[in-house]
């Protein structure tokens, strides 16, 4: 079943910088990616339905970020629906930065848990993102710190993001949320066009990659 959003409810996005993607560089604070298309392509599917829309994603982010912000940045809000993208940062913190380590699954499944419970309690209504990862070519710099990722570093943080897509996929289940399955959704566009034309990098979206994610999850809500 769809989420039904209802004339006057509030929105928020929330996650890592495919979510921010420059919201504080933007007027409406919604940034340039898909957050933004979602509410313009709602505003023009459903104009006598008007939503507040908010994101308050933040480049980097990993589980453990936004369980220090959850209460500020999120429940106070009071969202009626909220939508969620994290885990990149999870699945490539130990090789981006120098203090960083790896991060099992099963402490990534434990905080993204504690962060939907109480939204769960309010009655709010949830949308999970599956992190995703596209299998481009060559070598590309990470993390603004001049980190290369090459070949080895994607089958590493392939490994190591396949059990953290299960347990999104376990937490959508338990909670009944609806869920984008974005990784699948990105291989199978990538084995039409290349991977390179959703991510340049294999991580961030192009304006197509975000036109599809903004497609995929308006078809998660009525």
């Amino acid at each position: 079943m769809t989420i039904t959003v209802r004339p006057g409810s509030t929105v928020m996005f929330t996650g890592d910088s495919i979510t921010d993607c420059r919201r504080l560089e933007s007027e409406d604070g919604l940034g340039f990616g898909y957050p933004l298309r979602i509410a313009g392509e709602w505003g023009l599917r459903h104009p006598d339905r008007p939503v507040t829309w908010l994101n308050t994603g933040i480049g980097g982010n990993k589980v453990r970020d936004l369980e220090a912000r959850w209460r500020t940045d999120v429940l106070d809000a009071r969202p009626d629906v909220v939508s969620i993208l994290v885990g990149v940062n999870d699945m490539g913190w130990h090789t981006i930065d120098p203090e960083g380590h790896v991060i099992p699954a099963a402490e990534f499944e434990a905080g993204y848990d504690r962060l939907l419970a109480p939204l769960a309690e309010a009655g709010t209504k949830l949308i999970l993102i599956e992190p995703f990862l596209l299998p481009i070519h060559g070598v590309v710099e990470a993390g603004g710190g001049g980190v290369l990722i090459g070949e080895k570093e994607r089958e590493e943080w392939r490994a190591d993001l396949d059990p953290k897509i299960r347990a999104v996929r376990r937490l959508a289940r338990t909670y009944g949320a609806q869920l984008l399955d974005a990784d699948a959704m990105f291989a199978g566009l990538a084995e039409r066009t290349g991977p390179e034309h959703w991510a340049a990098d294999g991580v961030h979206p192009t304006p197509a990659g975000h036109a599809a994610l903004a497609a995929a999850w308006l078809r998660l809500v009525a």
